[in-house]
């Protein structure tokens, strides 16, 4: 059985196995807007990680073992986290298609219906996960366009007052042109992002060919006697380290815009070879003069005469490594909506032919707001550089103890092989996420802040939907003692069809008993409608609709739609018609129920929680628009709940 949209309850869904993923047609266009959308903030951090490392709060000295030492676990990072754990292992656990941590969420619920313990923890687990990236979301923009701008520095001292207004200017356009889609952005950034990754590769093999001696930071030995020498402080260490990393999680969230086979083709042609050869590039650099640690090792790279220029294209990277984290913020709230942890917001496609390209304004300006502020209020990615990271090593763990779900519950594979494979990803991760810890006093408790707002107002949205559901369905009459009385007492039929809006797929609505109470007269046609969320990112037309006839003109339709689709009540018409049940949109009348919502009863939940979901209720976007009804066409019946 479906879990009912935005019910927030946790009823249980059919499960169907995810088919093998093919491969899309376009495959090198879309491996080309890949690098324009899910690459860009992993491909911009090698302006800021060399730098953080060892210039940082908790930089170390600029010795050859430290500089070897740390250039052998970045390298180790790309490999194990990214290309290993995130692109061979994490890519595979898609939902037909769909990747991020909802996604995992919804494909374990049918498998862990008789572990209702194990299911609250996953969810309160994946709600953390999907909020710890929305702070990831809300930082990654402002360090990467600070990062780029404060080049201007290197060439002149007069640049520095004008930082953080062209910060602001160029994050007030990337946000303005969101509502063009995805993919018009992914088409024209992908070609810039090319001329990135090889003018990294370039700038680095270009230091690599002067001094060859840094390839020895391949071996991990290094990385071990890095900690042998610094001890603590090489612990600390890791929190910058991490920053080569960043974005990786994107990466999955991104995966129904572009499929799994486009991403790794572009990971393993393009973007590991540009970023481990300027890694080492910086390095090497570091290597020769240790001074250049004191500016920025990436500038440093390239001849004084192609500064600007560089300057200018990474300012224009750093534009797209943003856009990586909008795309999966979008993705994930769609989600959210449809499996019960948000309210309804507005959804516009942006795509005819791309079902997972979306822009979602209400999201897209409070993120753009949140940027701002951080810009303004730290106003140097050096400062920012402390609060960034701890999201994504938190979402990261998140991930592989789902994962760890995944290949127990939905692969069914052996309890040793699954937790030895958790073992290895829980070494990276909660080494990371031990040494960002440290950060917190120094600005990680902003994403902490934010991640723990969206959190709760996620389980509070969702339990409260849960109680009104729980409400409605003690009001809810049985159809077969309805249908009994109504053959008993015949009230009058007008011509013409009702649709009533059920949250539950059971029983009478309490809007239709509200309605033949205060009417005393029914349509001659009536159609209880249920609108599904299934546990599958997409559902097929075939299997939309569902319809019952229950006699008396009376009709139970039961429509799904997938977590990454909008309900449209004009197509699930259209799907009736076609099952022999035509409608005529001119004379059918829609009936909503509209609850004013009181915090005066006695549900189990704190008081503060109450008002805070009364007010997210309030603020949720109209059903009308949200499920495309014909305005001229709804009648809304309200009534007082009290929680």
């Amino acid at each position: 059985m479906s879990l009912p949209l935005a019910a927030g309850s946790d009823a249980q869904a059919t499960h169907s196995s995810s088919p093998p993923v093919t491969i899309k047609p376009g495959t090198s266009s879309l491996a080309l807007a890949a690098l324009g959308i899910i690459y860009g903030d992993i491909g911009t951090s090698p302006l800021y990680t060399i730098k953080e490392c060892f210039s940082g709060k908790h930089g170390v000295a600029v010795t050859p073992a430290n500089v070897t030492g740390i250039m052998s676990m970045i390298f180790w990072s790309l490999i194990f986290v990214v290309s290993i754990k995130y692109v061979i292992f994490v890519l595979r656990a898609d939902n037909k298609g769909e990747g991020g941590t909802f996604s995992l969420l919804a494909t374990l619920r049918g498998k862990l219906k008789d572990h209702r313990r194990k299911w609250a923890i996953l969810t309160i687990l994946t709600a953390c996960g999907a909020s710890l990236l929305y702070g990831d979301g809300v930082i990654t923009p402002a360090i990467s366009v600070l990062s780029a701008i404060e080049g201007l520095n290197m060439a002149t001292d007069a640049a520095s007052r004008y930082v953080v207004p062209i910060t602001c200017l160029i994050l007030i356009t990337l946000f303005a042109i969101q509502r063009y889609g995805t993919s018009i952005i992914g088409r024209m950034f992908g070609p810039v992002m090319i001329i990135w990754f090889v003018t990294l590769g370039v700038l680095g093999l270009r230091s690599i060919l002067v001094h060859p001696e840094i390839l020895a930071a391949l071996n991990p030995r290094y990385a071990f006697d890095f900690f042998a020498i610094n001890h603590f402080h090489g612990i600390v260490s890791l929190a910058s380290v991490v920053l080569c990393i960043t974005g990786c999680e994107a990466l999955y969230a991104d995966m129904g815009h572009f499929g799994r086979f486009p991403i790794r083709l572009s990971w393993y042609g393009v973007v590991l070879p540009g970023l481990v050869l300027n890694y080492f590039g910086q390095s090497a650099l570091l290597l020769h003069d240790p001074g250049m640690a004191n500016v920025n090792p990436f500038y440093a790279l390239a001849p004084k005469s192609l500064l600007y220029p560089l300057v200018g294209l990474a300012t224009i990277s750093t534009i797209i490594a943003s856009q990586a984290m909008i795309s999966g913020v979008y993705s994930l709230t769609q989600q959210a909506i449809q499996l019960g942890f948000s309210p309804r917001m507005r959804i516009v496609h942006t795509s005819e032919h791309a079902k997972g390209q979306i822009y979602m304004p209400t999201v897209n300006w409070m993120v753009m707001l949140a940027c701002l502020t951080l810009v303004l209020v730290f106003k140097e990615s050096s400062r920012l550089a402390s609060a960034y990271g701890f999201a994504v090593t938190g979402t990261m763990t998140i991930t592989s103890l789902l994962y760890f779900q995944i290949t127990r519950y939905k692969w069914n594979w052996p309890l040793w092989q699954s937790s030895l494979l958790l073992a290895v990803f829980l070494f990276f991760d909660s080494s990371f996420l031990g040494a960002n810890i440290l950060k917190v006093v120094d600005g990680g408790w902003i994403t902490i802040c934010i991640a723990t707002f969206i959190a709760t107002s996620m389980i509070t949205w969702r339990d409260g939907r849960a109680l009104l559901a729980k409400h409605y369905s003690l009001m809810r009459m049985p159809a077969d003692v309805f249908l009994k009385d109504l053959a008993e007492h015949s009230p009058p039929r007008t011509s013409g069809t009702a649709v009533f809006m059920s949250i539950t797929p059971e029983g009478i609505p309490h809007t239709l008993l509200h309605h033949l109470k205060h009417t005393e007269a029914l349509h001659e046609r009536v159609l209880l409608l249920s609108v599904l969320s299934t546990e599958t990112p997409t559902v097929d037309p075939e299997d939309r609709v569902s319809l019952e006839d229950l006699g008396q003109g009376f009709y139970r339709v039961h429509a799904h739609f997938g977590f990454m689709e909008t309900p449209n009540i004009l197509k699930i018409l259209e799907l009736l018609s076609r099952k022999g049940l035509t409608i005529d949109i001119h004379s059918t009348s829609f009936f909503l129920g509209r609850e004013t919502l009181l915090a005066t009863g006695p549900a189990p939940m704190a008081q503060w929680r109450k008002f805070l979901f009364i007010f997210m209720s309030r603020n949720s976007w109209n059903a009308t628009s949200f499920f495309g009804l014909p305005p001229d066409r709804v009648v809304e019946l309200g009534n007082q709940v009290q929680l």
